[in-house]
């Protein structure tokens, strides 16, 4: 496996991307599934397509970021944000928010989400945003791990409840 961050491309996606990007995103649906699967949906035999759709909805807004990180022609991450304006609701005023931050398991390890996570801190920061948020899975320690080291603080614990 390449190990070689440097041989990474990180840059904006674009339509061609989105077979990966249904992909990666149907793997993010199975892995939070797995952590705790009364909390995560489950993936379907539809999952990468509606996933794909739904990104590529997202490619031509003007506050949402969405990133791939590219080695030998093949997308093996991405990531998906937005600025988000006064949110009453989470207690905060103005963010960038990031949804989603995947890469490929045969590429982890390897600086590539690292990558991922400062080109989209830099482009929510270019526009406007002053802070930025995020959600993990509370099994999630290694994307945990990697956004403590790249300054995030914990600010708040999601809790639920089944009825």
């Amino acid at each position: 496996m390449p190990s070689d961050a440097s041989a990474v491309l990180v840059r904006p996606a674009a339509p061609a991307d989105l077979p990966a990007l249904g992909r990666l995103g149907a793997l993010l649906v199975r892995v939070h599934h797995a952590f705790d699967p009364q909390r995560f949906i489950a993936a379907t035999p539809e999952t990468d397509r509606l996933y794909a759709a739904f990104l590529g909805s997202q490619l031509r807004e003007p506050n949402v970021v969405v990133l791939v990180a590219e080695r030998d022609g093949a997308v093996v991450g991405y990531t998906y944000a937005g600025v988000e304006g006064h949110d009453y609701m989470a207690l905060r005023g103005p963010a960038g928010a990031l949804y989603d931050v995947v890469v490929d398991p045969d590429h982890r390890g390897q600086g590539v989400g690292r990558m991922l996570l400062d080109a989209t801190i830099a482009a929510l920061e270019a526009r406007g945003a002053p802070r930025v948020v995020l959600s993990t899975a509370e099994r999630n320690e290694p994307a945990q791990r990697l956004f403590a080291r790249a300054g995030f603080r914990r600010t708040m614990i999601e809790m639920t409840r089944e009825l």
